[in-house]
């Protein structure tokens, strides 16, 4: 990956830590496969790619940077790459997989931490600061260029790869990376709140600043708690409306208790914060929690107001779904099991190897048809253009095959009229069979959200899950690539057994 990013002015003489040798463990086909890939991505990293990663990191750093910083950073941008990759591959947080990496020789090994005299392996505040090492612009940017060195003949070459990365054609879809929160009922959001604001109102309690209260906060909650489960028991009860009417009211009441408590000690603890003995970062990080909620707090009890004792509908733009994922979105895509679902429009653009070309998430309001243009902008100014593009038909429209055209790109869009369809099925060479291999889109966008992503997503605002998306692109795609190096190898492997034994039936007794 020759491409030098314009702000990469550093000299960076790094090399990896010498570490031993894999222990040999002759476990179960699972285990060897496994650690095949690993070893597989390992080769991959240390071809190039972990030298880019690093300069991309480092490529921040001021020009004056001194040397030993500059080489612990480059370390610390190895780990991080190598972390994230592991773990998205296990599909594990922080905690878990702090734990994993500590008690395994095989993971150990591949996060090169297994050096001759260190000991220490990451815990899980570092594996998160390592999540969050590039924002996801710069890791788009990365992901981009990777794919790009891998669909180039020099670039397969620095790889290692027996060929380049086939890129005519691209499969795309479009997605729901559900967000991590509840079935949004609206007076469910006033619990939600009396939780936090009371939790936080209880911390700054046990600090000794304390502002009268008639009872203890948690007491509150629980008051709250009643409530909610009065209201979710009132749809098996004669007379549901008024009873629900009746609940809510109480409910109401009872936020505006709990609201004016959280403001007292709020304001106590920016008065009183040195005699806590809590630090500035301490008390930011208590006021952010009770100051988040505060400010939805009104425009949720309004909501609860509308839909259950006004009876009035409210736009689903103007919905508060989740006190804390303020970008999720009303999905209603319609399909089987899940006709309306939560989250994010995620669009996944495939090759016919199946690695991931382009992603894209989209913003609040965005369409996917505007995302699909965009993404083949994108890919085009990374000198990546397809000879074919597939979709559904929900990409279908005219405006997309207009733009196919444009940019000289055959539209392998399925049709939207049944007769245009068959028509196309019928007459056109290659169309069936590329329909019928886009359906294996679907597979591919379930094997990402389900096992490298996660289903729901736990990565907290927008920033984060893109930062999230990115790693889980890029280890996505490393594994799909090893797979398919090991299996090659395999064939050529077996290829020249199969001559070898026709060489020797051939050689005269």
């Amino acid at each position: 990956m020759n491409k030098k990013s314009k702000a990469n002015h550093h000299h960076i003489e790094w090399q990896p830590e010498f570490c031993p040798d894999i222990p040999t463990a002759y476990g179960p086909i699972e285990y060897r496969t496994y650690r095949e890939r690993l070893i597989e991505i390992d080769r991959l990293l240390r071809a190039g790619i972990e030298t880019q990663f690093v300069r991309e990191v480092c490529s921040a750093l001021p020009e004056d940077c001194p040397a030993k910083q500059l080489q612990r950073m480059a370390k610390n941008a190895a780990l991080a790459l190598r972390s994230n990759i592991a773990r998205k591959l296990h599909g594990q947080g922080y905690s878990a997989f702090a734990t994993h990496a500590a008690d395994s020789n095989l993971l150990r090994w591949f996060l090169r931490i297994n050096a001759l005299g260190m000991k220490s392996t990451p815990s899980k505040s570092t594996l998160e600061r390592n999540d969050k090492i590039l924002p996801p612009e710069r890791m788009d940017a990365f992901n981009l260029r990777v794919f790009a060195h891998c669909t180039q003949e020099h670039g397969a070459r620095e790889l290692g790869l027996h060929a380049p990365v086939e890129f005519t054609d691209m499969f795309i879809d479009a997605t729901c990376l559900k967000a991590n929160i509840h079935f949004p009922i609206d007076w469910v959001l006033l619990r939600d709140a009396a939780r936090t604001l009371m939790k936080a109102v209880a911390c700054i309690r046990r600090h000794g600043l304390r502002n009268r209260m008639p009872q203890d906060p948690l007491r509150f909650l629980g008051e709250m708690n009643k409530l909610s489960m009065a209201m979710s028991a009132s749809a098996r009860k004669t007379g549901t409306p008024a009873r629900r009417k009746r609940i809510l009211r109480l409910m109401k009441k009872l936020s505006g208790k709990i609201e004016a408590h959280a403001r007292a000690h709020l304001a106590l603890l920016a008065q009183q914060r040195e005699r806590a003995g809590l630090s500035e970062k301490q008390a930011a990080q208590i006021a952010g929690r009770i100051e988040r909620i505060l400010e939805q707090l009104p425009a949720a009890i309004k909501q609860a107001h509308e839909r259950i004792i006004g009876g009035r509908k409210i736009k689903n733009s103007e919905k508060i779904l989740s006190l804390y994922e303020e970008d999720t979105n009303v999905i209603t895509r319609g399909k089987a099991g899940a006709r309306v679902e939560f989250g994010r429009e995620l669009l996944l653009c495939e090759t016919r190897n199946g690695m991931i070309a382009h992603h894209t998430l989209l913003a609040p309001g965005q369409n996917a048809n505007e995302a699909f243009r965009e993404s083949l902008e994108t890919l085009e100014s990374a000198g990546l253009k397809p000879q074919v593009a597939w979709a559904d038909r929900g990409l279908g429209i005219k405006a997309n095959k207009k733009y196919l055209g444009q940019k000289e790109i055959k539209s392998g869009l399925c049709e939207r009229n049944p007769e245009e369809l068959r028509e196309r099925l019928e007459n056109e060479e290659g169309y069936a069979e590329g329909l019928k291999r886009r359906g294996a889109t679907e597979a591919r966008i379930a094997i990402v959200k389900n096992i490298f992503v996660g289903n729901p997503c736990l990565a907290k605002g927008e920033e984060h899950t893109r930062v999230a998306l990115s790693w889980a692109v890029l280890a996505h795609n490393l594994w799909v690539l090893a797979r398919q190096e090991i299996n090659k190898r395999e064939e050529i492997k077996k290829s020249k057994e199969r001559k070898d034994k026709k060489r020797k039936r051939k050689k005269p007794a």
